[in-house]
């Protein structure tokens, strides 16, 4: 046990599994925090698989920023299994392609106003994705107030019959659910934790859930015939909320049929006359009527999207 070659060889054998459990060990904790960061950022949540991330040095950096943490919160009230990094990636890639696919098929004018519409288009679809996702939590919310209210029934405490509800029903409301439920665990109030949903996911059905439940929870009294109450006006408003929907189906579609006119009428006349949109795109006068055209498209949009909004 003397000799400097074994005394050696023993140091070296210990050293290699010193660094071999330190670099797991560091890896384990990389990889939780990693987890940490995608729930406290609405990434994955319970029932949702773990991916690769794309762009993991984008996504750091953008984190930093104000427009990172802007894009991450209306990410995380989407549902979307993206990262604020993945997202901006693929909107910069789908800008550029529209720009290029504009210049060369139109006019090079029309390039930059396609990468501005490329723009505005994936802002407006991380609005459509919320709002799908509010309209199917809105949906959900009869059975909320149905598992909750059966739960007060048994004798269980307001926190409990929410984990129990996250585990009962489907997304979206499961996740949401079971987001809360993970907040509270972590020692935060009721009052915290549900407001923080109604702001995720605002609606006055879920406001008034909302308020609901922090009430009772702050002064008691008779929470069950409340809810079930509640859930019978959920059942109602749902109902109207779908035959207004299927009344206003043709005037969302004509909206988005007006902008697809213009732009058959471009190609149109860009395809009968090859270099028409170029010509006419080369004078001060024509890009200033080619602007205005564009901004009366839009406004006629913008104003059929405006009559066919109706608050239920």
């Amino acid at each position: 046990m003397t000799d400097p070659a074994l005394l050696a060889l023993g140091a070296t054998l210990l050293g290699c599994a010193l660094a071999t459990a330190g670099l797991h060990s560091w890896a384990t904790g990389r990889a939780q925090r990693r987890a940490l960061v995608d729930r406290l950022s609405g990434g994955p949540v319970h029932g949702t698989a773990s991916r690769a991330r794309r762009f993991a040095a984008v996504d750091r950096r953008l984190r930093r920023t104000r427009l990172g943490r802007t894009v991450g919160h209306r990410l995380s009230a989407t549902g979307l299994d993206l990262t604020p990094g993945e997202f901006l990636s693929y909107a910069l890639a789908a800008t550029t392609a529209l720009w290029l696919i504009a210049a060369s098929a139109l006019a090079p004018f029309f390039g930059p106003i396609a990468a501005a519409v490329g723009v505005w288009g994936a802002a407006l679809f991380l609005n459509w994705q919320r709002q799908k996702r509010i309209e199917a939590f809105i949906n959900q919310l009869p059975d909320v107030a149905r598992l909750l209210a059966n739960a007060t029934a048994a004798g269980l405490a307001l926190r409990t019959s929410l984990a129990m509800a996250a585990e009962e029903l489907e997304a979206p409301a499961g996740e949401e659910l079971s987001r809360v439920a993970d907040q509270l665990a972590l020692g935060r109030s009721v009052d915290d934790a549900l407001g923080e949903l109604a702001r995720r996911l605002p609606s006055r059905e879920l406001v008034v859930l909302v308020t609901t439940l922090v009430l009772s929870n702050k002064a008691g009294g008779a929470v069950v015939s409340s809810l079930r109450n509640l859930t019978q006006t959920l059942e109602d408003r749902k109902e109207t909320r779908r035959e207004v929907r299927t009344m206003l189906s043709e005037v969302n579609a004509t909206a988005f049929t007006v902008p697809l006119l213009g732009l058959g009428s471009l190609l149109l006349v860009n395809s009968s006359n090859e270099g028409a949109l170029t010509r006419v795109t080369s004078s001060p006068v024509g890009q200033v009527l080619v602007l205005i055209a564009l901004g009366l498209y839009a406004v006629g949009f913008f104003a059929i999207r405006r009559l066919g909004k109706i608050e239920v």
